[in-house]
């Protein structure tokens, strides 16, 4: 006995005729079968079953059943397997019931199955592989349920559909969704109009008039991924012989700790260290592929280190004048017309913020700027093409030097912000921005229009010592620290040109992030100077897979 409704005769027939078809048989003068014993509540022929109030699948049922209707029962879900002792069945019709979700493998076995009516019950959800094995389906009904999505592939392997029938559900026309509009618009299959009922501005829309271009599925996250012993102030990244590497400046336990990755085990490890007392700051700079390191110390005096080749440790080189650099507070290592300078922010009372050029040899100083400021933050940075610094200060609002005839020389500040703690910049295309980091207030976001940093955005920023921005795999994010709370992700819109509001991280008072890209994995490492330095993992992530 083979069932062929026609077309739209199946979807559209009211259930009650349908049932009556089942019972009756195919034609109007066949005699009703003799009835067979079955479980309690059910009603069977030769070959049909209809089963009312069942507070499960029925399990005593005539074999070679090739019909079974289930109606207002009471059980809620269908479980792996529960059709495998009728697995003749060519029609299945379950309709106004209490069922909420269908599990995986629920229609194992249903080999001959061909029709499969599941509407008007309460189904939520449908498990990704509720309709695996069903490959001589033809026609699937699941109108007038609480569907609000699908998942993935639910339709994989129903190669014989000729009709899908999901009118009358609640679809929720999102990234899960976006499979569904790819779907149907390869299917042989005639199914029947979809339509969206959310988000709202998709309410009443036909998921036929979608594209697969309506949707924006690519998100990301930061995943914790390992935490380093200790205390970290600053931690830089850079590159030494083809290899991302890096270094972190360990306060309490007095050193430098140079970190490189397993490529094998896959993870971060420890390869050197530079002892010391205090350390604040450790700058790493290769020139001429040999790798120096600027160390600024709060005691002990202020350093530059460089790597042995042969022995594979850090010597000492040079002093940097104690007389100049009384408490050092940040260092920015940068190159103009050909030569390389460091510029060490001096944040002591008698102090001097110093710049130092290389000569061959070693770093001396070239320029002092800004003494007796307590300056706590340089920036080197491009403008219009020329090299300028703007330097941060707890006394003053910010400076800005522009370069000329070997030496820096003021051009203006930032107007409206005092007490900016550091400042760090970004480019969008060729525009110019700056995040200015406020420890009371709020922080800032700030444009150059060509003469001056005027506002783009403010953001709360009670007890904030960084607002970093960095560039991770094409995204933008702007990364605000916090000592006595979850610190702040934001990641940069294109559309608005403002920061949107985007993660938590669990870093403790953290006071510099870091971006590092190895073995096709991005990592963003976050010192803590009250705790343990974190290390997350950036990931991509399609809402839509």
């Amino acid at each position: 006995m083979g069932w062929r409704l026609g077309p739209g005769g199946a979807a559209g027939a009211p259930l009650l005729l349908l049932l009556f078809l089942l019972l009756a048989g195919q034609g109007s003068a066949a005699r009703r079968p003799p009835k067979r014993k079955c479980s309690g509540g059910c009603t069977c022929t030769k070959d049909t079953a209809l089963c009312e109030g069942a507070k499960e699948v029925p399990k005593e049922l005539p074999q070679n059943l090739i019909s079974l209707s289930l109606i207002r029962s009471g059980f809620t879900e269908i479980l792996e397997g529960s059709f495998v002792h009728v697995s003749s069945l060519q029609l299945l019709l379950i309709a106004y019931n209490s069922l909420e979700l269908i599990r995986d493998d629920a229609f194992v076995g249903l080999v001959h199955l061909e029709y499969m009516f599941i509407e008007h019950n309460k189904l939520k959800a449908i498990s990704k592989n509720a309709l695996r094995g069903l490959k001589g389906l033809l026609h699937l009904n699941l109108a007038n349920n609480n569907l609000q999505t699908l998942p993935r592939h639910l339709f994989r392997g129903l190669d014989a559909l000729t009709t899908v029938d999901l009118r009358g559900n609640a679809f929720h026309c999102d990234c899960k969704l976006k499979w569904l509009v790819e779907w149907v618009s390869h299917t042989n299959a005639l199914v029947e109009p979809i339509q969206c009922q959310s988000p709202a501005e998709l309410n009443q829309t036909d998921l036929r008039d979608l594209s697969l271009a309506d949707f924006n599925c690519i998100t990301t996250d930061l995943v914790l991924f390992d935490t380093l012993p200790d205390q970290s102030l600053s931690v830089e990244t850079f590159t030494y012989h083809g290899e991302q590497n890096l270094v972190i400046a360990q306060p309490f336990a007095g050193r430098c700790s140079f970190l490189e990755w397993d490529h094998v085990a896959g993870k971060f490890r420890s390869y050197a260290n530079i002892t010391g007392s205090s350390t604040v700051v450790c700058k790493p700079l290769v020139i001429d592929s040999q790798l120096f390191v600027v160390v600024a110390q709060l005691f002990g005096g202020s350093h530059i280190y460089k790597r042995d080749e042969a022995t594979g440790r850090f010597l000492r080189m040079q002093a940097i004048e104690g007389s100049r650099i009384r408490k050092p507070n940040d260092i920015e290592v940068f190159r103009v017309e050909g030569n390389w300078y460091f510029i060490m922010a001096d944040s002591s009372k008698a102090g001097s913020t110093t710049l130092y050029r290389w000569n061959g040899h070693g770093f001396y100083s070239n320029q002092s700027l800004h003494p007796w400021y307590r300056d706590t933050d340089a920036e080197f940075l491009e403008i219009a093409g020329k090299p300028h610094l703007i330097l941060a200060s707890s006394s003053q609002r910010p400076v800005i030097y522009q370069w000329s005839k070997q030496q820096f020389v003021r051009r203006t500040d930032i107007p409206d912000m005092d007490d900016v703690y550091a400042v760090k910049h970004f480019k969008v295309k060729e525009e110019v921005y700056v995040c200015l980091t406020r420890f009371l207030g709020d922080s800032k976001v700030m444009h150059w229009d060509g003469s001056m940093f005027r506002d783009v955005q403010r953001i709360p920023s009670r007890g904030s010592m960084v607002f970093q921005p960095l560039s991770i795999a094409g995204y933008r994010y702007a990364f605000l620290g916090n000592d006595y709370s979850f610190s702040q992700v934001y990641r940069y819109d294109p559309v608005t040109g403002l920061f949107q509001h985007f993660q938590e991280l669990n870093a403790q008072a953290p006071r510099s992030f870091a971006h590092l890209n190895v073995d096709k994995q991005d990592f963003l490492i976050a010192s803590s100077f009250k705790g343990k330095t974190h290390i997350y993992r950036h990931l991509i992530i399609d809402l839509s897979a």
